[in-house]
């Protein structure tokens, strides 16, 4: 989490994370959209409070301080864990989800 002249954000850089294995191994790409699609579907009240704005090599989100710690919570556990990851896209799927990455 970073504060840049009041404006709080969460960011992570992406293309290196212990998850991206899985994420390959189930046809997405590790990118900063394919986490956005993460948030939107394990938490959309969440989402739809914050400004997720990410990039192909980086997830950024930006909103209030409370809020960007719980998105922190929720999405920490995935990014070493490839099997959580896997799980949930193919929960996320069955769904009738889509990410956009």
């Amino acid at each position: 989490m970073h504060d840049i002249d009041g404006s709080i954000g969460l960011t992570f850089y992406c293309g290196e994370l212990p998850a991206d294995e899985a994420i390959i191994a189930a046809g997405h790409e590790p990118n900063g959209y394919f986490w956005e699609g993460m948030v939107q579907y394990l938490a959309p009240e969440l989402a739809e409070q914050l400004e997720l704005d990410s990039e192909a090599g980086m997830f950024a989100a930006n909103g209030e301080r409370a809020l960007l710690e719980q998105l922190r919570a929720l999405v920490d556990p995935y990014l070493d864990d490839g099997e959580r990851v896997a799980v949930t896209i193919r929960e996320a799927e069955a769904s009738g989800f889509q990410f956009d990455d």
